[in-house]
């Protein structure tokens, strides 16, 4: 079970929004500094570049680019990646996984992109249980089960996130497995050790969380501990 510490970015700033809405944003600074102080507990860290999810192209590449120059951490980051040069352009400032929403569903282009870039991820943002799209604005009528199994012949390696959770600090949703043996990262209300635990046992390989890191409300060094005991125990099966 892997932590990814979340590193939201709204003008450059480190920001966290309540459900998604981002007329309900909480500004915390720097996110260079965030990065910095995370890179002390693991090598990997989770970015949103929400203006780029809003607009549907990334604005904030320039300072992805210096953390990843400055830390040396890896980087996933999703957020407005809707185009192929953006994706080109993310993989060329060194980050490691670029994620697709909304563009995940182009099937022609998916193909395209993952026969071309290494690691390319799927999100799938999950409310009441359908996909929601285009910075989350805008909810389908396809089911997340149902996007998983049109998707999986593409992709291994998925974030599933419940929006309805976000940026809550309420606890994570109640789900049951419904994937198979791909990397399956969750996000949405993480705010205990008590909840990495329960992923682990769901099947889920990784979790992401951001505000419960920026609140105070769990520390990262507690978070990587339970992870990796509940990641052996989780290797040591039955």
């Amino acid at each position: 079970m892997e932590v990814y510490p979340a590193i939201d970015l709204m003008n450059g700033k480190a920001v966290r929004l309540y459900k998604g809405e981002r007329e309900r944003v909480r500004v915390y600074g720097d996110p260079l500094k965030f990065a910095e102080k995370f890179s002390e507990l693991v090598d990997k860290i989770h970015i949103v570049d929400l203006d780029g999810a809003f607009t549907g192209r990334p604005q904030n590449l320039d300072v992805i680019k210096r953390i990843i120059e400055e830390t040396g951490l890896r980087v996933q980051v999703g957020g407005g990646f809707r185009d192929y040069n953006s994706i080109a352009k993310a993989y060329e400032i060194g980050v490691e996984n670029v994620i697709l929403g909304t563009k995940a569903f182009d099937l022609k282009f998916l193909e395209m992109v993952t026969q071309e870039f290494p690691g390319i991820t799927v999100s799938l943002d999950s409310k009441a249980g359908k996909v929601a799209v285009r910075g989350w604005t805008e909810a389908s009528e396809i089911e997340v089960s149902e996007a998983y199994e049109m998707l999986r012949g593409y992709v291994n390696r998925f974030v599933y996130t419940s929006i309805e959770r976000d940026g809550t600090l309420t606890g994570i949703e109640s789900i049951e497995k419904f994937w198979r043996d791909e990397e399956f990262i969750y996000a949405g209300g993480v705010s205990s050790p008590q909840d990495v635990i329960k992923l682990a046992e769901i099947g889920f390989s990784g979790v992401i969380v951001g505000k419960a890191l920026y609140e105070g409300a769990v520390s990262l060094e507690e978070l990587v501990g339970v992870a990796e005991i509940a990641g052996k125990e989780d290797n040591r099966g039955p």
